[in-house]
């Protein structure tokens, strides 16, 4: 956990997303939450580290995303030397998809 970021208010929006049931409420939720650019660049980052995950080069993620290099850089520091955030979730999106399968 990042203790730098951690505050009442952070966690008063977390709180908000983990009662979140389905996808339809993130919908409405983000949507008010958010601009709509502020969306697309946070899915665009989460497709991103997708990417990297299967070793994509940086020329076929800024292709197939139109994220920046920049954008892409950050990510994988993020992936990394972060706190493996991202690998959580990916983790328990395939286990997921695994459960659908069977």
């Amino acid at each position: 956990m990042n203790r730098k970021i951690q505050n009442e208010t952070i966690d008063h929006l977390f709180d908000a997303i983990l009662t979140l049931e389905n996808r339809d409420e993130c919908y409405d939720f983000f949507s008010d939450l958010c601009t709509v650019n502020e969306l697309i660049s946070l899915s665009t980052r989460l497709e991103v580290a997708a990417l990297l995950r299967k070793q994509q080069t940086y020329q076929e993620i800024v292709e197939q995303t139109g994220a920046s290099t920049a954008t892409i850089s950050r990510v994988k520091n993020s992936m990394a030397f972060g706190f493996d955030g991202y690998e959580l979730a990916f983790g328990r999106l395939e286990a997921q998809q695994e459960e659908k399968n069977d």
